[in-house]
């Protein structure tokens, strides 16, 4: 297994999806978002198993303030999260070329 975790330090599940791999001593990259974020191709694996609305953290100060709910083209809603990271809900758990948003324990129970 390749196990990412995107995330943030403050988010409770995010700490929650680290502590289920190290609990399975579990190897995981932890990449914080708020400090890196993700590539283009990242980016589409993720998308490609997870829809893009889920992606989107509709709660963040973010969304009102740069209009996305009047955003309907998928292309630039892609290139906003990709300079916008802390716009994505969390955590983001990828293992090759699956991926979950938020805390999955039971889809990341079948990958081991």
């Amino acid at each position: 297994m390749n196990i990412q975790i995107f995330g943030v330090q403050k988010c409770f599940d995010t700490k929650k999806a680290e502590r289920y791999f190290k609990e399975r001593n579990i190897k995981y990259q932890f990449i914080d978002l708020n400090i890196k974020s993700f590539g283009k191709r990242e980016l589409e694996s993720i998308i490609i198993n997870v829809k893009l609305s889920d992606l989107i953290n509709i709660k963040s100060s973010l969304y009102d303030k740069l209009n996305i709910r009047f955003i309907r083209n998928d292309e630039i809603k892609k290139e906003i999260l990709l300079n916008n990271a802390k716009l994505c809900n969390t955590p983001i758990v990828r293992n090759g070329k699956f991926a979950t948003v938020g805390y999955k324990p039971q889809i990341w129970e079948s990958w081991e």
